[in-house]
């Protein structure tokens, strides 16, 4: 990211909210000399990516022109240094220092079944034989959550194919996780998939081949 634009999310996380005023002395103490209007444009840009939110009227305590408060956005959060990847792959390792297989399989299929809880899904669409239209919502639920997914019809079927794992890092040390995917994506399509192609066994892609029933 542009380091002005990475300063002023730093602005924004230290003070919460701030003006372009308060932002622009900011960066001049940071950085030297930076105009307001140099910063609206950086405030716009940072806008249009969803790191930060539309401009909001704050009244003054002094006489004066109310003035525009900016602040950072969820989706700002991840742009800063955080230990997540570290943390969950802790908490795994305990779960399976502390319980058996099975034990950490009926964990990770309840976080599985709690994600596929967020998507609701119309029920008579496999009965209906639209099985088209369910992938089409799986794979824009799976692409929010990172994933790179897609399908295609395949002979007998489709394929539902994920280009990333969003945890790669930990899935590296444990097949567990791969497992939740399957049950999450078993989940969402109501049908358990047989899995064709397996990226912790070099493929380039996770691939599930779904079955065409008759209508």
């Amino acid at each position: 990211m542009q380091s002005t634009r990475q300063h002023i999310l730093e602005i924004l996380r230290s003070r919460g909210q701030a003006t372009v005023e308060d932002i622009v002395t900011d960066l001049q103490r940071r950085r030297g000399a930076i105009t307001a209007v140099t910063v609206r444009h950086h405030l716009l840009r940072l806008q249009e990516e969803d790191l930060i939110t539309s401009p909001e009227l704050r009244r003054r305590s002094t006489p004066g022109r109310p003035r525009h408060v900016y602040a950072l956005t969820e989706k700002a959060q991840d742009t800063f240094h955080n230990n997540y990847q570290r943390l969950a792959a802790s908490l795994l390792q305990q779960l399976q220092k502390t319980l058996p297989p099975a034990g950490v399989n009926v964990i990770l299929e309840g976080v599985a079944d709690q994600f596929a809880d967020e998507l609701i899904l119309p029920s008579p669409l496999l009965a209906n034989g639209a099985m088209s239209e369910r992938l089409t919502l799986v794979v824009e639920y799976l692409n929010q959550q990172g994933y790179d997914a897609r399908w295609e019809a395949t002979d007998g079927g489709y394929t539902l194919h994920t280009a990333n794992c969003p945890y790669h890092q930990i899935a590296r040390e444990t097949v567990a996780l791969c497992e939740m995917d399957m049950h999450l994506i078993a989940r969402l399509l109501d049908i358990v998939p047989r899995r064709v192609a397996h990226m912790a066994q070099g493929d380039t892609s996770c691939a599930y081949f779904i079955p065409q029933f008759s209508e």
